[in-house]
């Protein structure tokens, strides 16, 4: 009865301070009414009243608590657990749940925990079978590639060229707005198709196409927006020529190199370790640059990499500015005239896929001066000063004025028609185009030299063409992660990047199943790269690790030519307002070089 007699204790001086603060209101209610009493007194009063009921509840506080105490003193030898509630209950004049908690307490605590359920179930409530999609993870836009990357796999030289043991690597992504609500076939069929839907349903029985991290049974599961998918797979890169990077200057600010040919700048299509950016990192220890300008893969000559952001800015400037003179040396089919020739024709891109332009009234403007330096009798050796940096700009120009670049695979091609587009003529659509260009090189097996993407080498697929008549090319549109053909690199000028962050950058597989480990790399045979002395020691392993999955591995590709290896066109120099950077003249433009 002890809880009973407090509880009634307590509602008794509630209603008491009730009565008390009825009269009160009562009572400054009447004295406002008055029009006679004057503001100082009410303001007197109120003070007053303010005092007394203050007094009042602290009196009223006292008494309950000494009531309280009594009480419990009374009952504490009749039951522990009733003192106990007394106890909890007597602490504050609000009522309280049993678990000595106030309820407002309670229910703030419930809600937390709701509100902390519903973060992790991504904010809304699951229906039932409904999958779980975790939130997306935040990604680092300023990631540069590390030695982690950089030991994936080695090198190896043979037969003058430089190659790369096949490796495991995880193609990872977030699911893409035009994917939400297919299923995973369905995305691999129309998007991924480099391999047939025969090897997808071999990958998933071994586990290798993950969907958020968690093996995928069965390729019909509906993608939901936020999903993440990891592929892995084995992969091979095409060899490239042995010849030395260079590094001409590092001096804290800039690093320049001279870039030779058939080497990408960096990751783009099937090349990774095959580039500038990762032999300088692998062999010279050179990581996290900025890339300034690019150069088409088969074209090679000077290129420059900034170390820091703000050295990246500047010369970014400088060449939006157009501050920064460039000059080209290339070999030409046929007798170039004389004296300065300048073309001033505006340049259109036809398709970015294949890296494909032609000249174009709906073009960017664009001027290219032209300076004959020697004359074979069969080809002639041009200086070039691309004004304007425009996609492929040297070689379209050329080509309009009837002297493409030797060994070029897309502008010196017959497909475009017995005279190579010379004074713009072409005769056919951009589709028609761009459909001969890839019949031409497919029935000479040299789609290779287009940097297609894989499923159009393979030839698995018909060619999904890309032709943007009305579009315009931007020094921006080509980035890193679209740069699986030929649009990757500039070959006739540079595209300025600003700070190029290659978003490639994923983690090594770690499987027992990878090509090599660490310890095998360095106890396997070296061999010395026979273009230089300081040429790097890496790796050659004995035996060639199979991958029962890898059709790339039930192959015996020819090694290229050195036609396939290069075009001949060379950056001879970059001058800017306090620097000026250059490379020797390379052996096929010197007057004494001898044509097959």
């Amino acid at each position: 009865m002890a809880w009973f007699t407090c509880v009634k204790g307590k509602v008794s001086g509630v209603n008491s301070l009730l009565c008390v603060g009825k009269r009160e209101n009562n009572f400054l209610r009447h004295l406002y009414q008055n029009k006679n009493v004057s503001v100082k007194t009410l303001g007197t009063l109120r003070t007053a009243l303010n005092v007394w009921r203050n007094s009042a509840q602290v009196s009223f506080i006292r008494l309950n608590f000494t009531k309280q105490q009594r009480y419990t003193q009374l009952n504490d030898m009749e039951t522990k657990g009733a003192t106990m509630e007394e106890d909890s209950c007597d602490t504050d004049s609000t009522v309280r749940t049993n678990c000595g908690k106030r309820k407002n307490e309670e229910t703030d605590e419930t809600a937390r925990q709701g509100r902390g359920k519903k973060r992790k179930r991504g904010g809304k409530q699951l229906r039932a079978g409904e999958r779980y999609v975790p939130p997306p993870q935040k990604r680092n836009p300023g990631v540069s590639f590390s030695q982690e990357h950089f030991a994936e796999t080695s090198y190896y030289f043979e037969g003058g060229l430089r190659k790369v043991h096949p490796y495991y690597f995880d193609f990872k992504t977030y699911c893409k707005g035009r994917w939400v609500g297919k299923t995973l076939l369905d995305v691999f069929k129309s998007e991924f198709r480099a391999e047939s839907l025969d090897y997808y349903n071999k990958a998933v029985k071994e586990g290798r196409i993950k969907l958020n991290e968690t093996p995928v049974d069965d390729l019909n599961i509906t993608l939901k927006n936020n999903d993440f998918l990891r592929n892995t797979v084995h992969r091979h890169e095409p060899p490239v020529s042995a010849q030395p990077l260079e590094v001409l200057v590092d001096d804290g600010e800039v690093v320049v190199v001279d870039k030779p040919a058939s080497l990408p700048v960096h990751p783009c299509g099937r090349y990774r370790h095959n580039t500038v950016i990762f032999i300088l990192g692998k062999e010279k220890g050179l990581s996290g640059l900025h890339t300034v300008h690019r150069l088409d893969r088969l074209t090679s000559g000077v290129l420059l990499f900034a170390r820091t952001l703000e050295v990246s800015k500047k010369l970014d400037e400088m060449v939006r500015e157009r501050q920064l003179e460039k000059e080209y040396v290339c070999r030409v089919d046929g007798e170039f005239p004389e004296g300065e020739v300048v073309c001033e024709e505006p340049i259109l891109v036809v398709s970015f896929r294949v890296g494909l332009c032609r000249v174009d009234p709906k073009g960017k403007e664009s001027r290219t001066v032209f300076q004959r330096l020697s004359y074979n009798g069969r080809s002639s050796v041009v200086r070039c000063l691309p004004l304007t940096g425009r996609t492929h700009q040297i070689r379209v120009h050329l080509q309009f004025l009837g002297f493409p670049i030797l060994n070029d695979p897309i502008y010196g091609s017959s497909a475009w028609g017995p005279n190579r587009a010379k004074g713009g003529l072409v005769g056919m659509s951009d589709e028609e185009l761009l459909e001969a260009l890839i019949e031409e090189h497919r029935s000479k097996e040299s789609l290779h030299l287009l940097d297609l993407p894989d499923e159009e080498v393979s030839g698995k697929h018909g060619l999904k063409t890309e032709c943007k008549v009305s579009a315009q090319e931007h020094s921006d549109q080509v980035t890193v992660l679209e740069s699986s053909s030929g649009a990757c690199d500039d070959s006739s000028c540079e595209v300025p990047l600003g700070e190029v962050k290659a978003e490639l950058s994923q983690e090594l597989h770690k499987s027992t199943s990878a090509v090599e480990s660490e310890g095998e790399m360095n106890g396997a045979q070296k061999e010395k790269n026979l273009f230089s002395d300081e040429a790097p020691r890496t790796a050659k392993s004995n035996s060639f690790v199979r991958d029962n999955l890898c059709g790339e591995c039930k192959i015996v590709r020819p090694d290229p030519t050195e036609k396939d290896l290069i075009m001949y066109l060379h950056a001879l120099r970059y001058k800017g307002p306090d620097f000026e950077y250059s490379t020797q003249l390379p052996d096929w433009a010197k007057e004494d070089w001898l044509q097959d």
